[in-house]
């Protein structure tokens, strides 16, 4: 199929925003980009690098210096800084600690909002792109744009889960509640933009949001 189908869905920490992508990406036969890894990748070269995040301009100089580079396969998806693949490292606890801080950069944004559109194009505009600012930002043209909620317990509780013991409780809280907090100041996800649909996932499975999702494609591609 040649046809564009770009999907773009958008929502707070835990709503399930990356599992649900790749569903419906490998459901439907499209690349698939999770723009939250490319943000988790420049907080890495952050930290390495020593600086403070007061320091705006230098963060953003060196984002826009890193090769930061994220495969599209939903079925293997990985991310590479510099030559070096931080697929697993960029979901270590101290790296999501630090995302708000360079998600907060508007420089830093700007940077990445154009990689971003950069690879949608080079996919023909068949991909499903999730992560914040993607439905009315990044890609507001979209074919389909869907906001992704959940109630906070089980957002919190999915962290949890998908970070197998790694952090305590209130450890978790503190990053799904204040990253929403800290993301809220420069992105808008909490409440759907005209012309993009919500779904809440709070009482639903995997395959029940990936269903919902799909059904709602237009013209059932």
């Amino acid at each position: 199929m040649n046809e564009s189908l770009l999907i773009a869905i958008d929502g707070p920490s835990g709503s399930g925003k990356s599992s649900t992508s790749r569903g419906v990406a490998q459901r439907l036969g499209l690349a698939y980009l999770d723009t939250g890894s490319l943000y988790r990748a420049a907080a890495i070269a952050f930290l390495e690098s020593g600086l403070d995040a007061s320091r705006t301009a230098e963060v953003e100089a060196l984002v826009r210096g890193a090769r930061i580079v994220a495969g599209t396969d939903p079925a293997n998806p990985s991310t590479s800084l510099d030559g070096r693949d931080v697929t697993d490292e960029i979901r270590e606890p101290h790296v999501s600690a630090k995302v708000s801080a360079i998600a907060t950069n508007l420089g830093v944004r700007e940077a990445l909002t154009q990689q971003f559109r950069d690879l949608i194009a080079q996919h023909g505009r068949r991909m499903v792109v999730e992560g914040r600012d993607i439905t009315t930002v990044v890609a507001p043209d979209a074919d389909l744009r869907i906001l992704l909620v959940a109630d906070p317990a089980a957002r919190i509780a999915r962290r949890q889960a998908e970070l197998g013991g790694k952090v305590d409780a209130d450890q978790v809280t503190d990053q799904v509640v204040r990253r929403d907090r800290d993301d809220a100041t420069v992105s808008q996800f909490e409440k759907p933009a005209e012309g993009v649909e919500l779904v809440d996932s709070t009482f639903l499975d995997l395959d029940q949001v990936i269903d919902r999702i799909c059904a709602m494609v237009p013209n059932g591609d």
